[in-house]
């Protein structure tokens, strides 16, 4: 294994966070903005969509903010409006969702219906009123019952009696690492019998390097990927329930995250010998065959068939204990689909989102962005999710770690420290400190 401390001669790092900006859009703090906007309940009330009408035609605003579906909503508009003559679409395209619906809600231009990433910023603007409350609606019957909890626990971040679901699951992801099925069985694992627990894993990784194949393909010159091998073993190690503990000052980080860190740092011995490259580079040298796995989440692997069509890949959940049962998914609603609370044309846009919200649309959506459909009766869209299906359709799924921490906290430069030293303690004081820091401010 290689020694940690030895890594800081091997590689650098720029330390910019360059992550694409679907996961970006996680990490940005608009609470600043949100409080300005919405002093109130009064202020929630004075926003208005901004749907139009005339003389029975009726115009709403759908802000998208996925760049990688923008063809895919185009299409599903196309359709929704041959069905509705008198309902005109206008489709806004976003590569900066946070940004740009911030200046939107300042200038109180809210749009009719929303698809937005179920991340951290989501659960400020929804705490904040700006989104439809679905807590009681029928719509949500026949909805993945963990995926609404994922939605209610991003709210409760910042209202804690707030257990309501303010959007609709859309469309569901995953974190874990991409299996190049043919490496393994060069090793001599078998791809179809997957490790199930810790020790299996890291047997598995041993058995790799011993057949002369690198492991674990790293991208360490992009410090936002070291969060997501971290937060695929946090879904397991830490319930979402401790982390109010972190706010009650009855737990601290080391308490939380130092046996998540020091997995971590176990998890990069067995990386490639220079893993300080881009996480392009990465996907490249992957889909290239120069590693068994790449430890990101599911929105990678159309990036890696894009280098190599052919490549035979699954994608895996990464376990953190040796107990099979234990093991739960660090998964996310990738897109969630929500009505601004002040529509001024709430008939029209449910209309929409019904239409967005049929199965057969999602199965295709699903298809065409691999990823997971919102039902109970979950359908994974490509061959290689159906490894980690059956965490979906058991419930056994958690949030990012991070959407549990304010955004200012630096975790992915905190975690490439604790790459490059191996020390878990600085690492945990590095976030307790940080944490502390504001938490001073919000009670001063």
């Amino acid at each position: 294994m290689k020694s940690a401390s030895s890594w800081t001669e091997r590689w650098s790092s720029s330390g910019h966070d360059r992550r694409p900006n679907r996961m970006a859009a996680k990490t940005r703090s608009i609470s600043r903005a949100i409080a300005a906007v919405c002093a109130g309940a009064a202020c929630v009330a004075a926003l208005a969509g901004c749907g139009t009408s005339t003389a029975g035609n009726v115009t709403l605003e759908f802000f998208q903010y996925k760049v990688e579906a923008v063809s895919q909503f185009k299409k599903l508009v196309k359709g929704f409006e041959a069905e509705h003559p008198n309902i005109t679409i206008d489709i806004i395209n976003t590569a900066d969702a946070a940004t740009d619906l911030r200046t939107r809600f300042v200038k109180n231009k809210v749009p009719d219906v929303l698809t937005v990433d179920g991340g951290r910023y989501f659960g400020e603007f929804a705490a904040a009123g700006i989104f439809q409350d679905f807590t009681d609606d029928e719509i949500l019957d026949n909805i993945n019952p963990q995926m609404v909890k994922l939605l209610k626990d991003l709210a409760k971040l910042y209202d804690t009696s707030a257990d309501r679901a303010y959007g609709i699951p859309f469309a569901g992801n995953a974190n874990g690492y991409v299996v190049n099925v043919d490496l393994w069985r060069q090793a001599g694992l078998d791809p179809d019998n997957l490790p199930e627990t810790w020790s299996e894993f890291i047997a598995a990784m041993k058995q790799i390097q011993q057949a002369g194949i690198t492991p674990i393909e790293g991208s360490l010159a992009e410090p936002w990927t070291t969060q997501a091998p971290f937060a695929s073993l946090a879904g397991t190690l830490v319930p979402i329930s401790e982390y109010s503990k972190l706010s009650g000052g009855t737990a601290t980080f080391a308490d939380l995250w130092g046996p998540v860190a020091e997995k971590e740092v176990e998890f990069y011995q067995y990386t490639q010998d220079n893993p300080g490259v881009t996480y392009q580079q990465a996907t490249q040298d992957f889909a290239n065959g120069k590693a068994a796995i790449l430890p990101l989440g599911t929105y990678v692997v159309p990036q890696v068939r894009m280098v190599n069509p052919d490549i035979n890949v699954k994608f895996a959940q990464l376990p953190a204990t040796d107990d099979p049962d234990e093991q739960v998914l660090t998964a996310g609603d990738d897109t969630v689909l929500t009505i601004s609370a002040t529509t001024k044309h709430p008939k029209e846009s449910r209309m929409f989102v019904e239409f967005l919200m049929d199965e057969d649309r999602l199965k295709e959506y699903a298809e065409s962005q691999f990823c997971f459909t919102p039902f109970k009766d979950t359908y994974a869209g490509d061959e290689a999710l159906q490894n980690i299906l059956h965490f979906y359709k058991e419930g056994r799924i958690a949030d990012f770690a991070d959407h549990y921490i304010p955004s200012s906290m630096t975790m992915a430069g905190s975690l490439q420290s604790l790459l490059t030293t191996g020390n878990v303690e600085a690492f945990t004081n590095s976030m307790q400190t940080q944490w502390d820091q504001i938490q001073a401010r919000t009670v001063q």
